[in-house]
């Protein structure tokens, strides 16, 4: 007996030791399996990684905030190209870190890859002004010196300046400012939801400063020198990481990756197709063909850790269509917005700045929900879980693309008036802008409600080796939401002629458009409310269940199934002497 508890115990170390193995550090950073850190160093680490995320954001919003105004007065296009676009990089901006993170752990290293992406990202904001520059207005002697880029190679400047800036992002995000800088392992589900409430709260402030006066900057006072405002914060961001690099870069658990999810998924699709046609399979989930010991190429380990994170695939496929209507915001909403009357006591409001309408009631509501939060935590036998605030925020974002159809017919019967914008006079309607406060606040709220609850979710309902994983497949499938809203939009003009999103919004039915895509929503909504039931319990412990799925835990299982077996026989009064011999 005692050969076999010290044989037990041994095992349980061996995987214990395998399960919860600490990260590596890079050279030159505290290994947090040693000696800890200091208060005063890990303070500055917390408050540098958050200024760089903020500086970051505030370079991204910064791009984003005007980019269908320039678009459209500056280089000539369309309305619904310009909104293509702005979701286009929206989403290419959202993808990048996935494939940034990739690159790091496999084929360039993190050190060398973040001083690449500190280049592309200085590139890129660099660029931007050189497109926006107004050239003709450079004098000396009298005369002309420079002139405007054609609008070809202006064009091609943009894109090229899109392009590297939104793989700049996607390194910093990545990189520098991924979910393990903030230590969150050992957080119960409070403490995440609390996390996240009060993260995307600092990132949506600083969205409204941007928007309230990088926009106004652009608009009014220096409409193409604006630009330069995204390229000082990207610089100040650079510097921010150059000076405590050493302490920014994370080496992440290497055990699991994007590429054996994707393998384990394939390859058990490939096993389950030819078993279903040539032979009867007897396995109890389709994954479970990837395994090793089921003709697949997998081992136990990784397949149990893509079936824990296949649970999140129906959360994250509800969220595609979700993020498209929050992609009406810089698009749709913008549009119709700057087809509104932006007068307002003698003064010309910026257009961006309407954004900061659907902030507000987000900065309003992170501290109410988190009074609500400690009320409902408080008994771990509540069983509360965040799904309820995704159902309610999917109908706000329903009904919001709805009111803003309603606005749309509201805002036709004013009569038509001019209006200049970056000095070209525009058409527009006599509306005042504030008459779509209504559509703003809806999807605000619906922020508020979706984004830190996914996230808690998805961080919080796989083991601690995959929640970096499932934090990646939440960003791919958002960024799905940001080209499905393009595609939607490209479809919806090529399809009706330009009738459901017209260049002129008073030539066409852009209602239409934004009625369909409420519908959708709305069965986006009820769709997620069947299965919500799924995604209940958090106190569940994932890493547990885990383990608990590996061949020796199995083992383990089964030697104390014996082992109380026999002593069953040994201390029954039935069996007689003779029987127990």
């Amino acid at each position: 007996m005692p050969d076999a508890d010290r044989r037990e115990m041994q095992e349980k170390g061996f995987l214990n030791h395998m399960a919860d193995k600490e990260q590596r550090p890079l050279p030159g950073r505290i290994s947090r399996a040693g000696k800890l850190p200091q208060p005063e160093k890990k303070l500055q680490e917390a408050v540098c990684v958050l200024l760089v995320e903020l500086c970051e954001r505030f370079t991204f919003f910064g791009i984003v905030c005007n980019m269908i105004l320039f678009c459209t007065v500056k280089l000539g296009y369309r309305s619904y190209q310009a909104a293509i676009v702005n979701m286009c990089f929206v989403g290419t901006s959202t993808l990048t870190p996935v494939l940034v993170g990739w690159l790091a752990e496999y084929l360039v290293g993190r050190t060398k890859l973040v001083c690449i992406c500190m280049f592309l990202h200085f590139l890129g904001t660099a660029l931007l002004p050189v497109v926006s520059f107004p050239f003709e207005d450079v004098y000396i002697d009298r005369r002309h010196i420079l002139h405007a880029l054609p609008k070809r190679e202006q064009k091609i400047v943009f894109y090229f300046a899109l392009l590297t800036a939104s793989l700049g992002i996607g390194g910093i995000r990545a990189i520098v400012c991924p979910l393990s800088a903030y230590s969150l392992e050992d957080c119960g589900p409070k403490e995440l939801l609390s996390f996240f409430n009060w993260f995307h709260w600092l990132v949506n402030l600083n969205s409204a400063v941007v928007f309230v006066s990088i926009s106004y900057i652009q608009q009014s006072v220096a409409r193409n020198l604006g630009f330069l405002i995204p390229f000082v914060s990207g610089l100040m961001a650079m510097i921010t990481i150059h000076m405590v690099r050493g302490e920014m870069i994370y080496k992440p658990k290497t055990d699991s990756s994007l590429l054996t999810t994707f393998g384990v998924i394939f390859s058990a699709l490939k096993t389950c197709c030819v078993r279903y046609r040539y032979f009867s399979t007897g396995v109890t989930d389709w994954l479970d063909h990837a395994k090793e010991n089921h003709g697949g190429q997998y081992s136990e380990t990784q397949v149990e850790g893509t079936k824990s994170l296949a649970r999140l695939f129906p959360l994250f496929a509800f969220q595609v269509l979700y993020r498209t209507c929050i992609m009406q915001i810089p698009s749709g909403y913008y549009l119709q917005t700057m087809n509104s009357n932006l007068h307002f006591s003698g003064f010309v409001l910026p257009v961006a700045a309407m954004n900061v309408i659907s902030i507000v009631p987000l900065l309003i509501l992170v501290p109410i929900l988190e009074c609500i939060n400690s009320w409902l935590f408080s008994s771990k036998d509540t069983g509360h879980s965040p799904t309820i605030y995704i159902v309610v925020g999917h109908l706000s974002a329903a009904l919001s693309v709805m009111v803003a159809g309603f606005s749309e017919i509201h805002r036709k019967h004013f009569p038509q008036v001019e209006q200049t914008l970056s000095e070209e006079v525009l058409l527009v309607s006599s509306m005042p802008c504030f008459h779509l406060a209504p559509q703003y606040i809806l999807l605000g709220v619906a922020e508020a409600l979706v984004t830190p609850s996914c996230s808690l979710l998805s961080f919080r309902l796989v083991p601690e080796r995959m929640r970096g994983i499932s934090m990646h497949f939440l960003a791919l499938f958002n960024g799905a939401g940001c080209f499905m809203g393009a595609l939607f939009v490209q479809t919806a003009h090529a399809g009706t002629q330009g009738n459901w999103f017209p260049h002129l919004l008073h030539e066409g039915k852009l209602e239409r458009f934004f009625f369909f895509l409420a519908s959708l929503m709305m069965v986006n909504t009820l769709g997620f409310w069947t299965i919500a039931h799924r995604y209940v319990n958090l106190h569940q412990d994932c890493t547990n269940e885990f383990r608990g799925s590996l061949p020796g835990e199995k083992l383990l299982k089964h030697e104390k199934a014996i082992k109380h077996y026999n002593a069953v026989l040994e201390s029954s009064p039935i069996l007689s002497p003779v029987e127990k011999t």
